[in-house]
């Protein structure tokens, strides 16, 4: 049975129902018995302080603690408050999470949830502002989520805590404050990774939305409408495994790609599929392929720069008339 729920319940709502599945389970990271967001909010109360742990405001030692707890049998969901202080981490992330299971040779599994907030546009400047998940494509054996919907949301983290693999989730903050809700089933389920989806059908060109440009994406589709241009959206709600079967099977019949994130455009997220599509797809292709990214600059601090500064449904408008 479904009930519609904020982005914000469904996170908090994976976490609860993990943790009274498994004993293992705990929740770990700065202020989460208080809350700052209120993805925690709550769970003090039920499971109490050894299983909701507050840590210093040391993301390298939080990080190296979580993979010895998941080496010693626990599976922690870490929450780094954002994903900028993860660059605080890469050592303990890019060259101990991701790999340990490949060089002990799957002798030692490594499943620690990450959970890092993204995003610009709430005034909270460049060190607490920034789309990262580009930083972290690169690293071998971490799987990367970024859900969209509240539905996405609990099932890609139930399935990341599950997960015998170390998982990065990426939450966008317009999505945890901006009260974005959907239908969530209240019985348990999971959304596995590697799985795209089509969120609009369309037939002049394909356009991959990452997280919360999905919705720039959609007010991009209502404005190109009025003129007769029909764009379908894909989401694919995993960035590692990238679904390329469901992107490319539209890029087939459209002949457009353009890809769209909120990150900065040099070797970002829409850069690797651009390659794709360029080394394995590109008999498909009818025009260039069209990235919407961030420019090459630091946040602003300015809200009319800040602003200047996002990609938004218009620089989307202006890419889909450019592959046209």
């Amino acid at each position: 049975m479904a009930r519609k729920i904020t982005f914000m319940q469904a996170i908090n709502e994976a976490m609860a129902e993990e943790m009274r599945r498994d004993p293992s389970v705990f929740v770990f990271g700065e202020d989460v018995r208080v809350s700052a967001f209120g993805q925690t909010a709550g769970l003090v109360k039920e499971f109490g302080e050894e299983r909701v742990v507050n840590t210093p405001i040391a993301e390298s030692a939080i990080t190296g603690a979580a993979i010895g707890a998941a080496l010693n049998g626990m599976r922690p969901v870490l929450e780094l408050m954002f994903c900028d202080f993860a660059m605080l981490a890469m050592d303990e992330i890019c060259n101990h999470l991701g790999q340990w299971g490949y060089i002990t040779g799957g002798q030692y599994r490594v499943p620690v949830t990450i959970r890092t907030a993204v995003g610009a546009g709430l005034r909270m400047a460049y060190g607490h502002s920034q789309s990262l998940e580009s930083q972290l494509i690169q690293a071998p054996g971490l799987i990367l989520v970024e859900p969209s919907t509240p539905y996405d949301a609990k099932g890609l983290l139930k399935s990341a805590i599950r997960s015998d693999d170390p998982v990065v989730v990426f939450e966008h903050k317009k999505l945890l404050f901006g009260g974005i809700d959907g239908e969530v089933p209240e019985e348990d389920y999971t959304v596995p990774f590697g799985e795209a989806v089509v969120r609009k059908k369309g037939k002049d060109a394909t356009v991959v939305a990452f997280g919360f440009m999905m919705y720039e994406a959609f007010g991009a589709a209502q404005e190109l409408a009025k003129e007769g241009i029909d764009i379908e959206i894909i989401d694919p709600r995993t960035i590692v495994p990238l679904d390329k079967d469901t992107i490319f099977e539209s890029v087939e019949k459209t002949g457009r790609l353009i890809t769209v994130e909120e990150g900065r455009i040099r070797g970002g997220l829409g850069a690797e599929v651009a390659a794709l599509a360029c080394s394995e797809y590109f008999s498909f292709l009818k025009a260039p392929v069209q990235r919407v990214a961030a420019p090459m600059i630091p946040i602003p601090g300015s809200p009319v720069l800040e602003d200047l500064y996002l990609p938004n449904k218009d620089s989307i408008v202006r890419a889909v008339k450019r592959a046209l």
